[in-house]
């Protein structure tokens, strides 16, 4: 509901209030990801906002100046999205066969507990008889003769394939590729061509907010369509070591895995990966650019290949950042090098930040790996960092990614428990380190980034050998600061942010 302009007078006042009311409980139902009704729901929640916002406004003050409206697409039609996309979108069984187990004398625990399904074998399976175990996904056909893309995790371990087509028709299907790190797979049918394709589109324009649509497989109820927005980009929910999922609020659910999210054009956008278990509205999608940038190298080697900087680093907190002279704790803190590696031999140090790679911005710690891993060995990038608060422009000749491993590893903090009494007004005791350095003992403060264990190499960038040297290098912090311990952790050289009172 909204107000014509025309209107006059208190009454004109009265009805926009009640407008503007309506109109953001519609907003609220809009953006729970609740599914689509026989009527189109309104244009585009920030239009929508926006329009209701700068009415009500205008009629309250009339001198101020209203704000034009977002344009509106003429239509809004999910019915003719899902119409349009649904040919596209591909349901993935998978069949695995496993050797019957001695727990239930050989017999399916579900059959034991609730009698066989699909009226087939009843004899029990022994040790050596083999069960078939099916799983269920989603994919889209990315080429006419028979590309699909899913989710790795749907066809992990599986022995058999089959695609089902929107249409009815079923194909076997091969596995071209998989990269486990992104979770992705590639597939090819057998014996298909002349197929839909669907539209790869871009995630980095992506808005928070945006209208997308999901289509899918759940619970093997296949092409089902769920509508919601992006409730968030650059998530990381502790998957992988690239992990910069969209979190959407469309309906995502066991055998979504693998499927498109469709922005309003029709376009994939993601690929739907994870839900947040016991949530409502919670579901993560693999940008789509990242699905872009190893596709080639799935189709012809059926693996991808990544390049390697060779450094460990770790988020730059307030204090750190405060203590390495920053106004904004923005980019990743090197905290160790792998010796004769790609930043090494780049001349990067130990207390440098990175602040962009090839010119993007690294606003985020998590951003350093993603951005290194869309570049394949051998190819040399460019590092702005900062080193002592000045920048600096480094090139470094990537080398390879092992596969067991994952570079630029974040430093993990453990987690030091309180400590009941005062030590000194740093908030821990030491002593001496048998292989130099100072022994942290033991933590007072319970706010400190030291735990137990530690050892302390360097203070503002100066050598700490022993107990004498750390007190010296304290005597001469100024209350107020912050100073940027060096610490190694284990195997792990990290900083630590020592705030001094």
């Amino acid at each position: 509901m909204s107000v014509r302009s025309s209107q006059r007078g208190s009454s004109f006042v009265a009805r926009s209030a009640i407008a503007l009311v309506l109109a953001t409980g519609m907003l609220g139902s809009l953006g729970c990801g609740h599914e689509a009704h026989a009527t189109p729901p309104p244009p585009s929640t920030q239009a929508l906002a926006q329009q209701v916002s700068t009415e009500a406004a205008a009629a309250v003050t009339a001198a101020a100046t209203p704000l034009a409206p977002a344009p509106v697409p003429a239509t809004f039609d999910v019915a003719d999205l899902a119409q349009r996309v649904t040919p596209v979108v591909v349901n993935i069984t998978t069949t695995q066969k496993v050797q019957g187990g001695p727990g239930f004398g050989g017999v399916d625990p579900f059959d034991f507990f609730f009698g066989p399904r699909g009226g087939g074998d009843r004899s029990p399976r022994g040790p050596d008889r083999p069960m078939a175990r099916s799983a269920l996904g989603t994919g889209f056909i990315i080429d006419a003769e028979g590309y699909i893309v899913t989710n790795a995790h749907v066809i992990d371990g599986a022995d058999d394939v089959k695609v089902r087509l929107a249409d009815e028709r079923e194909f076997a299907a091969d596995v071209v590729g998989k990269d486990s790190k992104l979770d992705l797979a590639l597939l090819k049918l057998r014996g298909a061509s002349g197929l839909p394709v669907a539209a790869l589109g871009s995630s980095e324009g992506l808005r928070v907010g945006e209208h997308v649509l999901a289509v899918g497989n759940p619970f093997g109820l296949g092409h089902t369509v769920t509508l919601g927005i992006v409730s968030a980009k650059a998530r990381s929910i502790g998957a992988g070591p690239y992990d910069d999922f969209i979190q959407t609020d469309a309906s995502i659910n066991p055998g979504n895995s693998g499927g498109p999210l469709f922005n309003w054009k029709g376009e994939v956008i993601g690929i739907n990966t994870a839900i947040r278990a016991g949530a409502n509205g919670i579901g993560f999608a693999t940008p789509v650019d990242a699905l872009k940038d190893v596709l080639s190298q799935l189709r012809e080697k059926g693996h991808v290949e990544r390049g390697k900087l060779g450094l460990l680093f770790q988020p730059l907190t307030a204090d750190l950042g405060k203590a390495f002279g920053m106004d904004a704790p923005k980019g990743a803190l090197v905290s160790d090098l792998e010796p004769g590696g790609a930043a090494a031999r780049a001349g990067i140090k130990p207390g440098d930040i990175v602040v962009a790679v090839n010119g993007t911005p690294i606003l985020h710690a998590e951003d350093l790996p993603r951005k290194v891993a869309r570049h394949a060995p051998g190819t040399t990038i460019k590092l702005s960092l900062l080193r002592g608060g000045k920048p600096l422009e480094v090139s470094a000749k990537l080398d390879a990614l092992n596969d067991v491993e994952i570079d630029d590893t974040r430093s993990t903090r453990g987690d030091g428990s309180k400590a009941p009494a005062a030590a000194n007004k740093f908030g821990f005791r030491y002593s001496d380190h048998p292989s130099g350095g100072v022994r942290v003992d033991r933590v007072t403060d319970g706010e400190s980034e030291l735990v137990p264990g530690d050892v302390l190499v360097e203070v503002n960038g100066a050598p700490v050998r022993d107990a004498k040297g750390l007190e010296a290098a304290l005597a001469k912090l100024k209350p107020g600061t912050v100073a940027a311990l060096k610490i190694r952790r284990g195997k792990i050289t990290r900083f630590a942010a020592l705030p001094v009172k």
